[in-house]
């Protein structure tokens, strides 16, 4: 049996080592050694401040749309979210979300 780690331990694994860990941690605004210690699973506190950081600054897409950083979860709920029919501007994000080549997957 295989366990996946969490999606924002994932990015931030990933993230030091495109980067390093003291940039990944200085930019959470967190130490070297706690962005290691979490990484090795050692962690000796509670990561959900450091995991809620990570997603933050991590889990992010750059809009076509609005030409902007916004989070996944944001994308997600516009993409697939319904029609905006009552606000003209939010439509035509909408709408420009359904064409868009980096639309996610619906569940």
């Amino acid at each position: 049996m295989t366990t996946s780690e969490p999606r924002w331990l994932s990015l931030l694994r990933a993230e030091a080592g495109r980067t390093s860990m003291r940039s990944v941690a200085g930019r959470l605004g967190y130490s070297r050694t706690s962005i290691s210690l979490v990484l090795a699973g050692k962690y000796p506190g509670n990561p959900d401040r450091i995991a809620k950081a990570a997603l933050a600054l991590l889990d992010v897409v750059e809009c076509a749309h609005i030409r902007q950083t916004i989070s996944q979860t944001e994308c997600r709920s516009i993409a697939l979210g319904a029609a905006p029919t009552h606000h003209p501007m939010k439509l035509g994000h909408w709408r420009a979300c359904q064409r868009c080549p980096n639309r996610p997957k619906g569940d």
